[in-house]
This record gives C-alpha cells, sequence and structure tokens, in this order.
C-alpha cells in the first residue's frame, strides 16, 4: 500500500508569527518526515495548492485571518475540483470556538476542529494525536 500522501507537506495557514514559531518548535520537536509549509495569508496558500502537483498530507488552518479566513478558504478548497479531488484533510485549529463556528466548520465537511490550547505541553500533545491519527487513517491517496 502505497503512502504518498502522508509523506506529503503539512500546510499550515496561520497569520500569527508567534504561533507559527511555537508550531515550528512543535514540528521539529516530533521530528516529523514531512515537510511543513506555512501561510500567513489563505490566499497564498490557495495560490500554492492551485500550482503544485504536491499533495498535502494535511491541512491546518486558523480561522479568524485577514483577506481570506478560515471558512471562505475551506469552501474554496472544497469547491475546486482540482483540490477537491485530492481529498487533503482540512482541520480548523484556531484559538476560540462557538457553537456558530463548530457548527458552520462541519457544515463545510472539516475533518476536525481544534482549540489551540494554551500550554505549550497541551499543544504539542494535540498536534502529535492530530498527526498519528492521520497518519493511521486510510485514506484514497493510498491507493494511486
Amino acid at each position: 500500500m502505497s503512502e504518498v500522501h502522508k509523506d506529503g507537506p503539512i500546510i499550515i495557514i496561520e497569520d500569527d508569527k508567534d504561533d507559527q514559531e511555537i508550531l515550528a518548535e512543535i514540528f521539529k520537536k516530533l521530528d516529523l518526515d514531512n515537510e511543513i509549509i506555512y501561510f500567513a495569508d489563505g490566499n497564498l496558500a490557495l495560490e500554492y495548492l492551485n500550482q503544485t502537483e504536491v499533495h498535502p498530507f494535511l491541512i491546518m488552518s486558523d480561522v479568524n485571518m485577514p483577506k481570506i479566513n478560515g471558512f471562505d478558504l475551506r469552501n474554496l478548497v472544497q469547491t475546486n475540483e482540482r483540490l477537491h479531488i485530492k481529498c487533503i484533510p482540512y482541520l480548523f485549529f484556531t484559538t476560540s470556538a462557538t457553537k456558530k463556528s463548530v457548527s458552520d466548520a462541519y457544515t463545510l465537511s472539516v475533518q476536525g476542529f481544534f482549540e489551540k490550547p494554551s500550554s505549550f505541553s497541551e499543544l504539542e500533545k494535540t498536534i502529535k494525536i492530530i498527526i498519528d491519527y492521520w497518519k493511521a487513517c486510510v485514506a484514497p491517496g493510498q491507493y494511486e
């Protein structure tokens, strides 16, 4: 069984530089083989996803971002036939959740909605759980 997509890059869409640095430290500590690619802007991430033949392993997106918010970005990814067919797991990772935001996210078929824990160790544990889950999960890309 091929694991093409599981070796693909992890796309992080996060406009907060401090959060990017903390996530970078966690991913380095987890010592993953996947390349981690950061975008501070959803439009830049969308441009990258549309212009590359790379099949990302996972997209982790903030919700509240300038220019294009996470919900609008998810909708654009989901309704883009070229991207939709890649079956990239799309998760929201944000500082706050409301009943409406979680409900809206799942209406857009996100595969997870996570609040960023306040402590580094809890954040690391959450990221590890997410990565371990998706590494173990059977995905359509494994059958290409």
